[in-house]
């Protein structure tokens, strides 16, 4: 049944912040369906992290509706290594947009998370209910506390000021445009580089970090932006909502999916001196189905997609 369209984006002047980024450029590719205006604006003009940038551009550009995919964001190793760049960089950029979203009177604002921000331990199936029920995962913690202050931010703005601002929490994310460097990526794009540059050597076998035992839910971009735009026009609550695909695999089944999809035919190794991170994260997605969205891109059709998207930039 579908949901009830209670914010209409029709001739509404919509702000994507990190247009720029995987998710930022497939929310502007979605909206182009849609009868608005969408604005965007470069770091080059505007520094999120900077309250007066932020502040200037957003009373002069008068947004009524605001996505907030901007974030810094990296893999286990890049959050390992820069803790207090993740915390710092996304606590500044959402605050300075979340606030002046309230001074500027912005009519709706959906802010993107992340899943990292449940404990290592949730529940699985993870509801929207097990946000601070527990430690979080060592290794990305530190962007996990700044996605859930957002989260209360714009929680506290809807209290105390009757904001209209909503959260949504992504699962792992893929698709064009993602980050395919292997210090920074994400574990799927850092497992198509590696198994396209083993078959480019020659090789036939891929390593791959851990035990490959994890268990990970993968949403392709495409259908993230989608749900986000509907949240956007039917959701009005105080709880975030959990945007996944509904299915997980173990990082071995994907490495194996993504050898094939390559074409690489050969053995799958284990680097057991890598860590694991959290052992299994699959996200319940009752509160979105019964909003009326689905996802629509299976996995290997996304996979298959992002490498004959990524090949000839990796093949250079």
């Amino acid at each position: 049944m579908a949901a009830e369209i209670i914010y209409p984006l029709s001739g509404k002047r919509v702000w994507v912040a990190g247009h720029r980024g995987m998710v930022g450029s497939a929310l502007v590719r979605r909206l182009q369906r849609e009868p608005c205006e969408i604005i965007t604006v470069g770091r080059e003009r505007v520094d999120l992290t900077r309250q007066d940038q932020v502040e200037a551009w957003m009373a002069e550009a008068k947004p009524q509706a605001v996505f907030v995919p901007a974030a810094k964001v990296g893999g286990i190793l890049a959050n390992d290594t820069w803790p207090a760049q993740f915390l710092y960089e996304n606590l500044m950029i959402e605050a300075n947009i979340i606030h002046t979203a309230h001074r500027v009177d912005v009519e709706k604002l959906l802010f993107l998370g992340s899943s990292c921000i449940y404990p290592k331990f949730a529940p699985q199936p993870i509801p929207e209910e097990a946000l601070l029920t527990g430690p979080l995962e060592p290794t990305n913690e530190w962007y996990a506390v700044a996605k859930i202050a957002g989260i209360k931010l714009c929680q506290a703005y809807r209290r105390e000021n009757g904001r209209d601002f909503i959260s949504a929490m992504p699962t792992n994310l893929y698709g064009p445009g993602d980050n395919f460097d292997l210090e920074t990526s994400h574990v799927l794009p850092a497992l198509i580089r590696k198994a396209h540059e083993a078959k480019a050597r020659g090789e036939r076998d891929l390593e791959i970090w851990g035990s490959g035992t994890p268990r990970r839910e993968f949403l392709h971009v495409d259908d993230c932006a989608d749900a986000l735009v509907h949240l956007m026009q039917v959701y009005s609550g105080e709880g975030h909502i959990n945007v996944g695909s509904g299915t997980d695999v173990t990082i071995t089944e994907l490495a194996r999916l993504v050898m094939a999809v390559v074409g690489l035919d050969g053995e799958l190794r284990h680097d057991l001196s890598k860590p694991d991170g959290t052992p299994r994260k699959l996200m319940s997605g009752d509160r979105l189905a019964a909003l009326g969205w689905k996802p629509r891109i299976g996995l290997e059709e996304g996979v298959r997609a992002v490498y004959d998207w990524v090949k000839p930039s990796l093949s250079s």
